[in-house]
């Protein structure tokens, strides 16, 4: 496993694609001072120590040292040793909507995102329990089996987006069952689910589902996403927005959150269901709930001790600097003159 301790470094990386931006610009403006003086193998003739190839060859070394600097200082850790160990905790999945209504912007700076930052906030407040995301629209889809791994599920999360589920729709009946299939009931853990959605359910029987979920004393609760008068749905293309989904008859659709849906499926699944706003999306309260569920002890492999491996980064760019120094900005006419190859007429 490779962590990195001091990851905000990494954020130094951002800055290579302008220095190659200024680069190409300062190179393309020597390329055309120089056309301005004539044809360009005249003044190459005027000017023979002037090498064209050696500044790129000086600044791809600069800049990949400048990249192992920057990784070298947010200081990378390889686990060395894996233990094994008792914790006591209880199964969380997460389910989460990731449909197109999720884009609409009645919450800031939409229902999805808002969601995403919900749910970090959750993993930053746990301890022992396991966590599981699965993603679902018009299907359901397992993002992250379930793991103690904290770091991995942040990571995980931060990859979601409507476009991992091609079937559009709202199928939160399988979303359930899926949770259900990741679930290893042999351990006797406490299990519960976290719905988050806009409950606009058109593919299933949510509730049904959520009702065989209790019967196996896995707690279903549901935290409902949007507005009860709703918001557009954006179209995005290449990150922009170009307008709104609209019906068959070319009115823009409204995506209004279905509070009765969310609450049939917490009545069935014996949860409890909370409204989310811009100010608090109400996770504390669904962990309240969750704080009831039993807790187990259970077997977690983790690895314990890390052992840096900056060092080796750090020489990479000493010796790439090195290098970089030692190379010249002009030719060597010495150099030049010299013709190993040519063949010598008798």
């Amino acid at each position: 496993m490779i962590r990195f301790a001091n990851s905000e470094y990494l954020w130094g990386l951002l800055i290579i694609p302008l220095f190659v931006l200024l680069f190409l610009v300062v190179d393309r403006w020597k390329k055309r001072a120089f056309a301005a003086f004539g044809d360009k193998k005249v003044v190459a003739a005027m000017i023979p120590e002037v090498s064209f190839s050696r500044p790129w060859i000086k600044f791809i070394l600069f800049m990949a040292a400048y990249a192992f600097l920057i990784i070298g200082a947010a200081d990378p850790q390889i686990g060395s040793r894996m233990e094994e160990e008792k914790k006591k905790g209880a199964d969380l999945m997460i389910l989460l909507d990731v449909s197109n209504s999720m884009l609409s912007q009645d919450m800031a700076p939409n229902r999805l995102e808002s969601a995403k930052q919900a749910i970090a906030q959750l993993i930053d407040n746990l301890h022992s329990d396991r966590i599981g995301i699965i993603v679902f629209a018009g299907e359901a889809y397992v993002q992250l089996p379930m793991t103690t791994d904290y770091s991995a599920a942040k990571l995980f999360l931060n990859t979601i987006s409507t476009d991992m589920v091609p079937t559009q729709g709202t199928a939160i009946g399988a979303a359930i069952d899926m949770g259900m299939n990741s679930f290893d009931f042999k351990d006797g853990t406490g299990k519960a689910m976290i719905i988050i959605t806009d409950g606009e359910n058109h593919e299933d029987d949510a509730v049904v589902a959520a009702k065989e979920a209790a019967s196996k004393d896995v707690m279903v609760n549901v935290i409902g996403m949007g507005s009860a008068n709703g918001s557009p749905i954006p179209i995005y293309q290449n990150g922009k927005q170009v307008g709104f989904h609209t019906d068959s008859a070319g009115h823009t659709v409204i995506s209004k959150l279905d509070e009765g849906m969310c609450k049939e499926i917490t009545a069935a699944g014996q949860g409890a269901y909370v409204r989310a706003t811009n100010a608090n999306v109400g996770l504390n309260i669904i962990m309240d709930q969750i704080g009831k569920v039993q807790r187990k002890t259970y077997d977690s492999k983790s690895f314990k001790d890390f052992e840096d491996r900056f060092q080796f980064l750090l020489v990479n760019a000493l010796v790439l600097l090195i290098i970089e120094f030692f190379i010249s900005n002009r030719k060597s006419l010495k150099l030049a003159g010299l013709k190993l190859f040519e063949v010598k007429k008798i």
